[in-house]
């Protein structure tokens, strides 16, 4: 059987969701499938991220990584997400590539695909639930097959608990605010996790 691949997508402003997403690509080659990981492109325009510093630097700072396609979404058997939480739904940015994959929805390309989330607020409270969620509503749609973490292990408490997705609190500069280590293990089980149950379904 071919390796598992598993395309890690995320959007973040200031770099929270950016730091997730790389510990996810990282916990998925450890479970031993090939990972790539997309963004998705910015909405917002120039004048409003260059009047926020924290901001202009996020984007700069990775203008190396391509911006997703559908034909990312059909490459991979597992798909990870990891967005910040806006008013407890996912950013507009997120949201309108989410959308656009009516195409391969249609054609029946997003059935069964694995997919998880992550997410990060300002405060536990801030929407990181709800954000989930919302992102999941979607994923019922495509037919795709959501592998929230539970309680499947130890190491989601200390990481904050939430059974439907790592999230972590951020300060005003998206910094986390949560102890990184604990994270780091929440999202390699998480993924890890989504990749045995897209390898038990490929057998």
């Amino acid at each position: 059987m071919s390796k598992l691949k598993t395309a890690v997508i995320y959007y973040s402003s200031t770099g929270c969701n950016y730091k997730l997403a790389n510990m996810a690509k990282e916990g998925a080659e450890k479970a031993g499938s090939e990972a790539k990981i997309f963004k998705v492109a910015e909405l917002a325009p120039e004048s409003v991220i260059s009047n926020n510093p924290a901001w202009q630097e996020h984007v700069n700072e990775t203008k190396h990584i391509p911006e997703v396609t559908l034909d990312d979404l059909e490459w991979a058997d597992v798909i990870v997400f990891s967005a910040p939480t806006r008013f407890g739904n996912v950013p507009s940015q997120l949201k309108q590539f989410l959308d656009m994959t009516g195409p391969l929805w249609q054609k029946g390309k997003l059935i069964n695909k694995v997919v998880t989330g992550m997410t990060s607020a300002m405060n536990p409270h801030g929407g990181q639930e709800a954000t989930l969620l919302s992102l999941y509503t979607t994923m019922y749609h495509w037919g795709a097959i959501v592998v929230a973490p539970g309680y499947t292990d130890e190491v989601l408490y200390a990481a904050g608990g939430n059974p439907y997705g790592t999230s972590v609190s951020v300060d005003m500069k998206g910094n986390m605010v949560d102890d990184v280590e604990s994270t780091k293990k929440a999202v390699e089980h998480q993924v890890k996790r989504a990749i045995s149950v897209a390898d038990a379904l490929a057998k």
